[in-house]
């Protein structure tokens, strides 16, 4: 009787250990590996874009997203080249990841050349709608979504701003990448509202870095001159030859992201693209997890950062008027 009670008892707590299995096995299973591509504009070796990289890898952190352990990233640097882009978009593709992050223009143009089903997430592209990335902010539709900085029309507010610090100009130059699609579109509000204020506009198209210090150049000899630098990879890439012929010329200029006034730029006006690629991994976080880009909406910005350097303006022998810089979020003494 003693022997059949304990046959029974090993026989039940077999069960029971035998009940657990699937609960271990299951937590000892290797976290499912995830593969994203970041195609990005600049070089990995610049700080501004560093910045940027940085910011998008700890908000994944955040989210439990861990480059190494459940995480793997691709990154390709595409400069301002929009062949390197073309190249590395398809090379992106190739992989088949999970999902692919974008922050400019020109490469978002290749990306949606060679793939319709990928799911890729953008940071800091003009008016995604009219560009023909998503079909409407809402419900963009497709395989595209993610953050956008500027509306076009902003060109417009970067004319004025540039007028009132110096109310002299009558020659404005816009300095512009050709092969960069958002570039012809600020130009057409700028073309529109430049007779308004009585000045003359001139096209600075720049491709490399010798472009853009003879034509700064050639431009600052006119009289009455002022600069409005548009957003792009190769302004933000040669941003201090830009700033460097700008002062050396006494040539006031107005910039698009507060790392150029914090890099001795005049006047500058815009997002800031760290914050936006920070929030940016919010939507990876999503999409990894199941939902598509097409359902989740584009966000805009809600903050506009207006940043004067004191101390160049001073070097351009320019006053400020009290009435700009008390709308100043940040005065750079």
């Amino acid at each position: 009787m003693l022997s059949s009670q304990l046959k029974r008892r090993e026989f039940v707590s077999l069960l029971g250990g035998a009940a657990a299995w699937p609960v271990a096995t299951r937590a000892q299973q290797p976290i499912r590996m995830r593969r994203i591509g970041l195609l990005l504009s600049g070089t990995g070796d610049d700080e501004i874009w560093q910045a940027q990289v940085a910011a998008l890898q700890q908000g994944l952190r955040e989210l439990n997203w861990e480059e190494g352990r459940n995480l793997r990233i691709e990154y390709r640097w595409g400069g301002a080249d929009s062949q390197r882009f073309r190249a590395y978009a398809a090379e992106l593709v190739g992989l088949a990841p999970d999902l692919i992050l974008s922050n400019t223009t020109q490469a978002l143009v290749e990306l949606q050349r060679v793939t319709d089903t990928i799911s890729v997430v953008f940071v800091q592209i003009s008016d995604p709608v009219s560009a023909g990335f998503v079909a409407n902010l809402a419900r963009p539709g497709g395989n595209m979504t993610g953050f956008s900085n500027f509306e076009y029309t902003i060109s417009g507010k970067w004319l004025q701003i540039l007028k009132e610090a110096a109310p002299t100009i009558a020659q404005v130059g816009v300095l512009l990448n050709p092969t960069d699609p958002s570039g012809q579109r600020y130009l057409r509000t700028v073309e529109e509202e430049i007779s308004k204020l009585g000045a003359q506009l001139t096209r600075l198209d720049v491709r490399d870095a010798i472009e853009v210090e003879q034509s700064i150049d050639v431009f600052a000899r006119q009289a009455a001159a002022g600069l409005i630098v548009f957003p792009s990879p190769i302004t933000s890439s040669n941003r201090d030859r830009i700033i460097a012929r700008s002062v050396g010329h006494r040539l006031p200029a107005i910039y698009p992201n507060r790392f150029f006034a914090a890099a001795g730029g005049l006047i500058s006006y815009g997002i800031d693209p760290v914050d936006l690629h920070r929030r940016a991994a919010s939507y990876v976080d999503r999409v990894l997890r199941g939902e598509k880009a097409g359902e989740l909406p584009v966000q805009q910005p809600t903050k506009f950062e207006l940043v004067i350097n004191l101390q160049t303006a001073k070097t351009l022998g320019l006053e400020v008027p009290p009435t700009l810089l008390a709308r100043a979020d940040e005065v750079i003494e």
